[in-house]
């Protein structure tokens, strides 16, 4: 696969891996997903991020999310080169909800060598500013 196709050849199959892994918190699952150098970024220019296979997994189960508390759609906005941009939305069942947008780095195996995201929690009513029509 070229470096020009490798993250539309593989991000669709990563989310399932992802969500899947989500679901689960099963570490084989979590660390299927990275590289064994792989950084994951929990916020863009992250000064401590998640370094490596073990650390991604260790700190994942320590802030993980339990099976059936959250949904999460998601839609690929676009790709380049080996990177793919992804917009989510994660809905907690007793929680906040959140706009998500991610950028994965893939590497010619399917797996990410670098992943950032952005999360937001969603309005819980109108805009600030929009006027209600009624």
């Amino acid at each position: 696969m070229t470096e020009s196709t490798m993250a539309a050849g593989h991000i669709a199959a990563w989310m399932e891996r992802y969500q899947a892994a989500w679901a689960s918190n099963r570490p084989e699952d979590i660390g299927g997903l990275f590289t064994g150098d792989a950084v994951y970024e929990t916020r863009p220019h992250d000064p401590h991020p998640w370094r490596g296979r073990q650390e991604i997994t260790d700190r994942w189960l320590a802030a993980r999310d339990e099976p059936g508390a959250w949904s999460f759609t998601w839609e690929l906005l676009g790709t380049d080169g080996a990177t793919a941009f992804v917009q989510g939305v994660t809905v907690y069942v007793e929680g906040p909800s959140y706009e998500n947008l991610w950028v994965v780095r893939m590497d010619g195996s399917g797996r990410a060598a670098a992943f950032t995201e952005w999360f937001m929690e969603r309005s819980k009513g109108p805009a600030p500013g929009t006027q209600l029509l009624g």
